[in-house]
């Protein structure tokens, strides 16, 4: 019988692992399709709200029950909201500078070396356009467009 480099052998588990177990690579992202969209304590209109979202807030997708998801924001809240409340476009939270005054950086391309033409505090939520190298292109609700450095961005 002949013997198998461990190379070849790491690399056929790993192309199994990937193949049959794709959930486990990304984790399920949504953002909030609405203005004022209540998140609630549990899977029903009825529970408490916990939170209100504006429009394109990214959420982590944790549980699923009927119509209902379980859902987790850039803080780690949880909560409940309906799934026709929520929309597969990308959006981005700044998750860096939290109780600070500090803002990042948006620069006209995806590098330090690009000129800065806006910035942002912590929270605010950006469209995603595009994703490249490290670096986020994103759109503001108020037009402005630009690069950020994605480690500063909490979203998809």
């Amino acid at each position: 019988m002949p013997i198998l480099p461990k190379s070849f052998v790491r690399h056929v588990v790993l192309f199994v692992f990937i193949i049959l177990f794709p959930t486990f690579s990304l984790a399920e992202m949504v953002s909030v399709s609405g203005d004022n969209v209540n998140l609630r304590t549990g899977p029903s209109t009825t529970s408490p709200v916990r939170w209100r979202y504006g429009s394109g807030f990214p959420l982590q997708v944790l549980e699923k029950k009927g119509e209902w998801l379980k859902v987790q924001d850039f803080e780690n809240d949880t909560g409940w909201l309906h799934k026709s409340l929520t929309a597969g476009t990308g959006h981005m939270i700044v998750k860096v500078n939290k109780g600070s005054d500090e803002k990042i950086n948006i620069r006209s391309g995806p590098g330090t070396n690009h000129k800065v033409v806006g910035m942002a505090h912590y929270g605010v939520v950006f469209r995603t356009i595009e994703q490249k190298n490290g670096w986020a292109l994103v759109r503001h609700e108020s037009g402005l467009e630009g690069w950020i450095l994605r480690s500063l961005l909490w979203g998809f």
